[in-house]
């Protein structure tokens, strides 16, 4: 059936400035070396719908148009004589344009009559007008480089001289996407019944990312005569299907299964000459260190840990009638081939981790996003199919705008780390808190029932080609030739919808349980669920789908987002669907849960796949792995003779590592919901950085958690463990800084702590030709482990969930660029109380200044080497008794309120910890270092990063009673001053003497120079 479309497009009138066309002329100009002249932006909305045109007008001009900045042209286009040039920018066939479906849902409630907004009927797309007759090659290169990806936009770009009639103008203007794909519902067999070769080219021609001994053991499973006789059974050929295959391949993933983290490992420690085997670094490690935790709680009465592992999102108790539901995910490989796609799809896909968790419907409280990219300076040659770090960088942060903001969920906590071995392969961690009640009708929250019977019902968005083969393209290294169909892109206003649904059918009890469909979309999701009642039965043809014309199986593997797998009772599914049709939330009964032992999938009526649970989801091949640690070489730099410390601070406070983050934090919403206390920037001026979040978990009380971050991969080039240890320690000090307190200090307290450990790693499967040096990089993944458990289990902090991501790798051209060994961890604790926390600026002019830990000789690894380009040798160590001792400490300080301010030691060390501290106001400090100085270096004094260390501030009536408490641990170094300069000397002599204006200045410039 044809439909009428009609343009409406929205452009600015003259008087308003054009921010977004001044920023492609100003990132043309920059990156490009193209000179544009002026930008002008438009947006264009072509609605597919017959409708009278008065309504057009009205939804255009009442519904579409900002009447302050906008004017509006229907069905003929705005042309600005003065420019040239022009640039197209809309989906192609087949990708979410999430913006056309708000549009079509604001239409239905502008027009208030039901319209179908479950298929799209609206599509944007973006112009920009350009001064200059650009040619189309430097069209091209605006467009694919700063504009949009190929492999999900569709372009169109021309010179107004050369098109006289405005042809091919109007023809870019009035493009719409249309999917054209031929129906085809037909299930293919697979001959795997062939040649080792023809195993492993049938695995990468398919995209299944599976090695020769896993496709031997699928191979072998096919030729059992037991499955042989139940397949002729159930009329199945004796050769799998291509469901089968695809479903196979996404559960025996990296990504889903694990299998680097469950192998049995060979370590030799070169060093020592320690050997051991370790059977699961995952059991050995993480799970153990978890469960030696659990015990130290339970045996002083703290039982606030529910559940670990076994479910989308870790659990604690905060009290009797709630939980706290806490996951992080990363999004590395779609943010390398889509920045914006992969970044928002993080965010949404890590929401959807804590909202179906247990029976599911957790109110969402805050994000948290930890960023690794190259240096948006980077100069080097780009790959084929790399993408420069700086398009990475703003795909990435607008994605993560779009993907927070939208879902009204407050970005609270983050970090940005920048390496040029992250230019290959950017890591984007994505993390989502939650608050659940602790029952639901008096069933445990938690819990997962299901029984045969049930009915599996999809939730939310409906399945496309899009997000094919996310899963296995995640478990592999990215080139030039990675899947297009592996893009996804996230709806977080059709997530919002559902989410809000789901927190409302989980207390109506409504909902037995639920999931995300996530890695591997329905495969993944039923295919996990599938397991608790003994097995599934799926009708395929009953999922709706954004086009016709998928394959069986694209349907049941394809990530298409902003869906929900739901178990539901029959005799709830009537009120269910009611209540999803008054919310606008559309849902799907698509099959049942069963017993018999079978993911059973079906295409009206046919047999797609018929596989065994049990080979399904144990069947995978374990992994035999040798690591072996070799000491690299270092040596200690060679600096110059005379170093002006002016400088010096200057240069770091402007580095890449330590600058303000403030032109991404303002992207971000961090008051919504207003529970906020500690926000990322805050003082007077309100660019004083802080050391970790607090929120308040409701507006009933003043109980609110802590959230921070903890990550330092340039110690892993000197120690892996130290690495690893320091840090845990980054985010358990930056906790204690604000005001945290340790658990299981006390008995039966319900002081809770969950940690997220988040694995990302170049391939550590040693090959003598393909990877040489892979037995070293898997021994680092050892020893990184050995540290978390070692600090989990001294600290009594649970790790409750978490992710690994192994195949951090870019190849092109020959060349291949690696991640270096990278862990996050990202931690959340319980505050009793949100008003007595503690902020990183100066409070008061005459206040003393006291350093609160130890300083050691260690500045292997810092940014003051980094800026001479060197290394250097001396490691910081986690001193965990004496960490401990200091924690404790401070903790009884805070009650005490002897701490005005603090902040905890981390890059750059002690000069540019006091330089942030007096960002927050119209304050400066005088220190001597001299009581430093006795036995350290001038730079180690000013820039060593020693763990465990907190810069505080103590009005002068409580001095005494501070050094009384603190002994040794603290160290006086000076005061805060009215004069807003910061000196530092050593006795005499004058090490740093600068306006806070002049290091502000630097702070603030380091990403925009």
């Amino acid at each position: 059936m044809t439909h009428t479309i009609t343009h409406i497009q929205l452009f600015l009138q003259p008087r308003i400035r054009d921010v977004e066309g001044e920023k492609v002329a100003d990132s043309a100009a920059k990156y490009l070396g193209i000179p544009t002249g002026r930008v002008k932006r438009s947006k264009i909305f072509s609605v597919v719908y017959d409708l009278p045109a008065q309504q057009i007008r009205d939804f255009a001009n009442l519904c579409l148009k900002d009447a302050v900045i906008n004017e509006v042209k229907i069905n003929e286009f705005y042309h600005d004589p003065g420019c040239g040039a022009f640039i197209t920018v809309a989906k192609l066939p087949g990708v979410t344009d999430d913006e056309g479906t708000s549009a079509q849902k604001s239409l239905a409630d502008f027009l208030n009559v039901s319209l179908d907004t479950n298929t799209q009927h609206i599509y944007t797309k973006e112009v920009f007008l350009i001064e200059q007759p650009l040619n189309r090659d430097q069209l091209r290169a605006i467009a694919e480089n700063l504009l949009g990806n190929k492999l999900i936009h569709h372009f169109d770009y021309g010179v107004f001289a050369d098109d006289s009639s405005g042809a091919a103008a109007r023809r870019a203007f009035e493009y719409v996407p249309e999917v054209l794909m031929k129906a085809h519902n037909e299930v293919e067999t697979v001959n795997i019944f062939v040649r080792d070769s023809e195993l492993l080219e049938l695995s990468k021609t398919k995209v299944l990312s599976l090695n020769l001994e896993e496709m031997k053991a699928i191979q072998a499973y096919f030729r059992d005569p037991a499955v042989q006789a139940k397949r002729k059974a159930a009329g199945l050929s004796e050769l799998p299907t291509d469901c089968e295959l695809e479903v196979l391949a996404q559960t025996w993933s990296e990504h889903c299964k694990h299998k680097e983290f469950s192998a049995v490992i060979r370590y030799e420690n070169a060093e020592t000459g320690e050997t051991k085997e370790i059977d699961s670094l995952f059991k050995t490690y993480i799970r153990n260190a978890t469960e030696t935790v659990r015990q130290h709680l339970e045996a002083r009465g703290n039982r606030w840990l529910v559940k670990v592992f076994s479910d989308n999102a870790g659990v604690v108790r905060i009290n009797d009638q709630s939980l706290f539901v806490w996951k992080v995910e990363t999004h590395n490989s779609p943010s390398a081939i889509d920045p914006y796609g992969g970044a928002i799809t993080g965010i949404v896909g890590n929401n959807r981790d804590p909202l179906g968790t247990g029976v599911g419907g957790a109110r969402l409280l805050f994000n948290t996003n930890v960023l690794c990219f190259g240096s948006p300076f980077y100069d080097k040659p780009l790959l084929t199919g790399q993408l420069h770090p700086k398009r990475i960088f703003d795909g990435v942060r607008k994605g993560i705008e779009d993907g927070g903001n939208k879902s009204g969920i407050p970005t609270v906590n983050g970090a940005i780390v920048f390496d040029d071995r992250y230019a290959g392969k950017p890591l984007v961690y994505c993390g989502t808190g939650g608050v659940m009640p602790a029952a639901y009708n008096g069933r445990n929250s938690w819990e997962k029932p299901i029984d045969a019977g049930d009915r599996i019902v999809m939730a939310g968005g409906r399945v496309g080609k899009d997000g094919i083969h996310g899963a296995t393209f995640s478990s592999a290294e990215i080139d030039e030739h990675s899947p297009q169909s592996a893009v996804q892109i996230g709806s977080p206003i059709t997530q919002k919808l559902m989410s809000d649904f789901l927190e409302r059918a989980c207390r109506a009890g409504l909902v037995k349980c639920s999931t995300d469909n996530g890695a591997g979309g329905l495969s993944s999701s039923i295919g996990e669920l599938a397991q608790i009642s003994g097995g599934a039965i799926i009708n395929l043809e009953r999922v709706p789908l954004k086009y016709a014309g998928l394959r069986p199986w694209e349907i049941f593997v394809s990530e298409s987002q902003e869906r929900m797998t739901l178990v539901v009772e029959p005799a709830q599914q009537d009120a269910l669907f009611k209540m999803a049709r008054e919310m606008e939330v559309e849902l799907s009964d698509i099959g049942e849960f069963t017993a018999n032992g079978l993911l059973d999938v079906r295409y009206d009526d046919r047999h797609v796949a018929c596989l065994d649970l049990e080979f399904l989801h144990e069947g995978v091949p374990r992994k035999y792995l040798e690591a072996r640690w070799e000491k690299p070489a270092l040596r200690e730099p060679q600096l110059p003779e005379t170093l002006d410390y002016n400088d010096l601070l200057v240069r770091l406070l402007g580095s890449l590592n330590i600058c303000s983050r403030e032109n991404v934090i303002r992207q971000y919403d961090h008051e919504v919901k207003g529970k906020t206390v500690i926000k990322p920037l805050m003082g007077a001026k309100g660019v004083a950085p802080q050391d970790a979040a607090v929120m308040r978990l409701g507006f009933d009380s003043y109980e609110g958690i802590a959230i921070s971050n903890g990550i330092l991969p340039r110690y892993g080039d000197l120690d892996a463990y130290q690495m690893s240890a320091g840090s845990f320690d980054e985010a358990v000090r930056q906790i204690i800084s604000v005001g945290g307190r340790l658990p299981n200090i006390a008995e039966n307290t319900n002081l809770f702590w969950t940690v997220n450990d988040n694995f990302c790693v170049p391939d550590s499967v040693y090959d003598a030709a393909n990877n040489p040096d892979g037995k070293v990089k898997l021994a680092k993944l050892v020893q990184m482990c050995e540290a978390l458990r070692d600090m989990a289990t001294f600290f009594d902090i649970p790790l409750t969930s978490g992710k690994d991501s192994m195949k951090n790798d870019f190849k092109a051209d020959g060349q291949k660029i690696s991640v270096p060994p990278t862990i996050l961890y990202s931690m959340v604790a319980k505050i009793e109380d949100v008003r007595q926390t503690v902020t990183s600026e100066f409070k008061a002019d005459g206040d003393a200044v006291y350093l609160l830990g130890a300083t050691y000789d260690e500045l292997g690894g810092s940014e003051f080497y980094r800026l001479f380009g060197e290394l250097g040798a001396n490691v910081p160590v986690v001193r965990k008794d004496a960490a401990k001792a200091l924690y404790l400490k401070v903790m009884e300080a805070n009650q005490a309120h002897l701490i005005e301010s603090s902040h905890d030691l981390s890059d750059g060390g002690l000069a540019v910890a006091v330089a942030e501290c007096a960002f927050g106001g119209d304050f400066g400090a005088a220190l001597d270092l001299a009581p430093l100085c006795q036995s350290l270096s001038v730079p180690a004094a000013l820039f060593s990063e020693s763990h465990s260390r907190f810069l505080v501030s103590v009005r002068p009536e409580r001095q005494a009673e501070f050094e009384a408490h603190f002994g040794g641990m603290a160290t006086r170094l000076g005061r805060v001053t009215l004069e807003t300069n910061l000196k530092i000397t050593n006795g005499n002599e004058p090490l740093v003497n600068l306006p806070v204006e002049t290091l502000l200045k630097a702070w603030k410039n380091g990403l925009t120079r």
